[in-house]
């Protein structure tokens, strides 16, 4: 009879993906991901498979809570335009954070592994469709309730609006400038507002 697992998976997999997160797959090696899950080699392997896979389930794991996260704000709201506001109020806050200094993980991957990982492009390009589809979603809702001009097509004004998170993830992956942050969602929901 096979023993029990000692060790919590779920949190050896949340301490894996926040490692990922923060110094990037290639720049984590097998003995941080040792340290930081309290796993040994042969439990890491038998439970995860091997770094990548490990990587996998870990960028997995994110993408499924930041959507969660998303979605609860952009559903949120009286309209569907506070709703956004409130989405990018959040994402300004996490920016500004000491305690998350890492940006997007999937704005991080696909700097560093779409280029030249055809897998993780593929997931990356998932994760922003994804993306965009919610948005989306919230600006049709906002057609809906007045809070944003029927004139402002959903799909372009959900491209934009992702193009406008991804780039505040970088510049808080940067340690970027927070007045610049601050400027570009400002601009953007003024636009979200205005008829295009």
């Amino acid at each position: 009879m096979a023993r029990p697992r000692e060790f919590n998976e779920d949190e050896a997999l949340l301490q894996a993906t926040r490692l990922f997160w923060s110094k990037g797959y290639e720049g984590t090696s097998m003995s941080d991901l040792l340290r930081v899950t309290g796993l040994s080699k042969s439990s890491l392997y038998d439970t995860f498979g091997s770094k990548r896979a490990l990587f996998l389930a870990a960028f997995e794991a994110y993408r499924l809570e930041r959507m969660r996260v998303m979605r609860g704000y952009l559903q949120s709201g009286t309209t569907a335009y506070d709703a956004i506001a409130a989405f990018f109020a959040m994402v300004l806050e996490h920016a500004r954070a000491a305690d998350r200094p890492f940006g997007c993980m999937s704005c991080n991957e696909a700097a560093e592994m779409a280029p030249h990982d055809e897998e993780v492009q593929n997931l990356i390009e998932r994760d922003f469709d994804g993306m965009e589809t919610a948005f989306a979603e919230a600006i049709e809702r906002g057609h809906g309730d007045g809070s944003i001009p029927l004139e402002n097509d959903a799909r372009q004004f959900a491209r934009f609006l992702n193009a406008t998170h991804h780039g505040i993830q970088i510049l808080a992956r940067t340690k970027g400038n927070v007045e610049r942050m601050d400027d570009a969602v400002t601009v953007t929901l003024r636009a979200l507002r205005s008829v295009g």
